[in-house]
């Protein structure tokens, strides 16, 4: 996977943005949802990579147990750098894992932070109605 698949995949979820407050050089993921009278919530981040890296890796939010059998299995995920290493997996992309099994460790990060805000929020940005269907 590249940086720019990367990218769409993180900004294709609903409610998702790029931010940069470690500086221009690392690309934080969040996500927010819009509250009363159009004003924006603070974002919770979701992924983060230094897309500009040679060797790309991302940083996604993980559960606990998932998180140590991904790395059990997989020399390409660790405990992320910098990060939480019990919620957070630090995942090389050099092209040794599947580009479905990176979207989906996005995908499952996405929903982890989503599920972790109200259900107001989580019913403006569509996940609710998705998470029943």
């Amino acid at each position: 996977m590249d940086a720019a698949s990367l990218r769409q995949i993180c900004l294709g979820f609903p409610g998702a943005y790029e931010d940069f407050p470690f500086g221009p050089e690392t690309s934080v993921f969040k996500v927010r949802s819009t509250v009363s009278a159009g004003a924006k919530q603070g974002g919770k981040m979701f992924a983060a990579s230094a897309l500009e890296e040679q060797n790309l890796a991302v940083s996604l939010k993980c559960d606990p147990t998932l998180a140590v059998q991904l790395r059990t299995a997989h020399p390409e995920i660790t405990g992320a750098w910098h990060m939480n290493k019990t919620h957070w997996n630090g995942v090389r992309l050099d092209g040794a894992l599947p580009d479905a099994m990176v979207r989906d460790m996005v995908e499952d990060s996405y929903d982890l932070v989503v599920s972790s805000l109200s259900r107001k929020q989580q019913e403006q940005l569509g996940w609710a109605r998705l998470a029943k269907g």
